[in-house]
């Protein structure tokens, strides 16, 4: 009898140092893998936020939560959460990667109509200009707003390109938009034919959100 009584705090012991064993583990384990989670996010943050910063959170927040609960002591929440995680960036990678072929795609088309818009916008200005007899519908301060518009679209167009060469497609696109609207608006205000491929376009459709 006094042997079992004996064995009992013994036995206890033992469990708990099991059981602190097993925490240790899954502690060193949770810290690898969040580790790896973000480094894996890490490698691949900039060309995310640069395409699809809407989806990014998603990932953000997952490392957040797995931190969280690795600072309660909840080790084994941590682990599942971090370990999903590269998983979820190899996705994401792969839309971010569409997205920018999409948009490069866009500016090959862009900046091969561009310079042929621009340059028929300032062909019939300096016609006009010369002219000494205006049409009907173009007076000389409607002629006057078309120049200041025409140079204004040059400009917008060279600091487009300069964003392109520096790298960020996503700027480039949106201010070679700009520069269509503008050069739209002043073929318009002379009178000229818009190109087919010049019209309004509908917006894009959204990068696809990653699985999961």
């Amino acid at each position: 009898m006094k042997s079992k009584k004996y064995w009992i705090p013994i036995l206890f012991i033992v469990i708990g140092l099991f059981l602190a064993a097993c925490g240790s583990g899954n502690k060193e384990a949770a810290t690898v893998a969040i580790k790896a989670a973000e480094d894996s996010y890490g490698a691949v943050k900039g060309e995310v936020l640069k395409y699809i910063p809407d989806q990014a959170k998603g990932v953000e927040d997952a490392i957040k939560g797995a931190k969280e609960n690795f600072d309660k002591g909840n080790f084994d929440a941590a682990l599942a959460a971090a370990k999903a995680i590269p998983d979820k960036v190899k996705e994401l990678t792969a839309v971010a990667a569409a997205k920018k072929a999409q948009l490069m795609k866009s500016w090959e088309e862009m900046s091969g109509g561009m310079p042929r818009m621009l340059e028929a916008i300032k062909s019939r200005l300096d016609i006009l200009s010369a002219s000494k007899k205006l049409p009907e519908n173009l007076d000389k301060a409607k002629l006057e707003g078309a120049k200041t518009g025409y140079e204004n679209a040059a400009k917008m167009w060279d600091d487009a390109k300069a964003t392109f060469s520096g790298g960020n497609v996503a700027d480039a696109m949106a201010k070679a938009n700009d520069v269509k609207g503008k050069a739209v608006e002043v073929m318009t205000a002379l009178g000229m034919q818009v190109p087919a491929a010049a019209a309004p376009a509908p917006a894009a459709a959204p990068a696809p959100a990653p699985k999961g």
